[in-house]
């Protein structure tokens, strides 16, 4: 489960920004992950709840947004299909 240690290394930017800003309370965290990243939204949700127990996170909300894959040809920058063979249609 690398969701746990990818929320600590998360958590520990949280607070080196919070400090710099002089804030004691964190109270929304906003994620992206990639499509093909690996992580599960579901299992990164939970290490997150158990994480910022007692913390300056206690009450903040995370927010996932799922952004889906996407390959661009490199001959001819059109737009290509994720799945099966990354052949461009157009070269």
């Amino acid at each position: 489960m690398h969701e746990y240690s990818i929320v600590q290394a998360l958590y520990d930017s949280i607070v080196a920004q919070a400090a710099t800003r002089g804030a004691a309370t964190v109270h929304a965290v906003r994620v992206r992950i990639g499509e093909l990243s690996g992580v599960d939204p579901g299992l990164l949700e939970t290490a997150w709840r158990t994480f910022k127990v007692h913390t300056i996170c206690e009450d903040a909300r995370m927010t996932l947004e799922l952004v889906p894959a996407r390959w661009v040809c490199r001959r001819c920058g059109r737009p290509a299909p994720v799945r099966g063979i990354r052949r461009c249609a157009e070269c």
